[in-house]
């Protein structure tokens, strides 16, 4: 029995150990531009292959992972709290931590650390009120006139007629991004998925996301027809290798903004306009108030619809996530996930 306890003590270390070991070694490999040029090239192999394996399976096979991953979890946890069998599954866990912080590293998590799109821009100034005013109203004009030629429901709320074409029309437009913004190859596989999750999602605020393990741009398909277009242009951002949430924003902005299929140059000119009144809020309260009043009938409807389907859903699981991926994205270098500013950077200089 003491051999038995002490060779467990042994692995238990062992695997905790390394665990901490790949944490300082991706750590290091996050200050050194080869190694994060050689990720981004493997990122390419890896998604490439996975979505060979994966985009063909009609329903979510990444959600299929993580459910089978929380019961894998959820037993082992159980069965610590038992004598008999709770090393084995302590075990068991730490060589699960392992694997995953490992696959996730080098699929996803050092994508975070490329170069900033900023810095591939020509100007870098700061976002300033006064230029983001004259942006809001020429993206609420915008709006104005692209949302007269859309489909509605008997409620006058916009609908999506076509959401296939939508997907198709964002995959083209990864094929014509500047190349100054990205060299990335668009691969044509259209990998979008309605998430399985999607009655949890709403109650958590999630609009979608991007599976580094399936390779798989998952949305959630409850969504007002208003988020979804550019939901999936951000989530397909960061298939296309984008990581960080402002950027993969932006990237969606540049997909969706001059594309000819009206309901997703709609749905990017919205989000963009939201932003920007976001943006300008805590300095000019009074202008957006203003904005608000000069959206179109059609766009007031719209944004009424918006307001219900949030208010339908908030509750402690809301805030829940929001304060978890707050602390995420701050943990990965990033902004809040209320903050609009370095989506308005970005915004800002690439319109200069």
């Amino acid at each position: 029995m003491v051999t038995k306890n002490i060779k467990f003590i042994h692995k238990k270390r062992f695997w905790a150990g390394l665990l901490l070991a790949q944490f300082l070694l991706f750590l290091t490999f996050s200050k050194l531009k080869p190694m994060i040029s050689f990720f981004e090239s493997f990122f390419e192999i890896q998604k490439s292959i996975h979505q060979l394996l994966f985009s063909w399976v009609p329903f979510s096979s990444g959600d299929i992972l993580y459910v089978l991953l929380g019961f894998f979890l959820l037993y082992h946890i159980i069965k610590c709290f038992k004598k008999k069998g709770r090393n084995k599954s302590l075990l068991k866990i730490l060589l699960a931590a392992n694997i995953f912080y490992f696959a996730y590293q080098i699929f996803w998590g050092m994508l975070y650390f490329q170069t900033p799109v900023i810095k591939k821009l020509s100007s870098q100034e700061k976002p300033t009120v006064t230029k983001a005013k004259v942006l809001a109203l020429r993206y609420l004009e915008r709006c104005k006139q692209t949302r007269e030629s859309l489909k509605e429901d008997k409620n006058g709320v916009f609908v999506i007629t076509d959401l296939q074409a939508i997907q198709n029309e964002i995959l083209l437009q990864q094929s014509k991004l500047p190349s100054f913004i990205s060299g990335k190859k668009a691969p044509g596989i259209n990998s979008f998925k309605p998430s399985l999750f999607k009655n949890v999602m709403s109650f958590t605020g999630i609009l979608g996301y991007y599976n580094p393990f399936t390779a798989e741009a998952q949305y959630n398909s409850e969504l007002p027809s208003t988020f979804l277009p550019f939901t999936s242009a951000h989530e397909s951002s960061h298939q296309f290798g984008f990581a960080r949430e402002q950027e993969a924003n932006f990237v969606g902005y540049l997909l969706g903004i001059n594309s000819k299929n009206a309901e997703l140059r709609y749905s990017t000119e919205y989000f963009t306009l939201k932003s920007l009144l976001g943006f300008i809020f805590d300095e000019d309260p009074a202008f957006v108030k203003a904005a608000l009043l000069h959206y179109s009938p059609a766009m007031k409807r719209d944004r009424a619809y918006e307001k219900a389907f949030v208010l339908k859903h908030q509750g402690v699981l809301d805030d829940f996530f929001a304060f978890t991926n707050n602390l995420f994205l701050k943990s990965n270098q990033q902004e809040g996930s209320i903050t609009y500013s370095y989506f308005i950077d970005l915004l800002q200089n690439y319109e200069q």
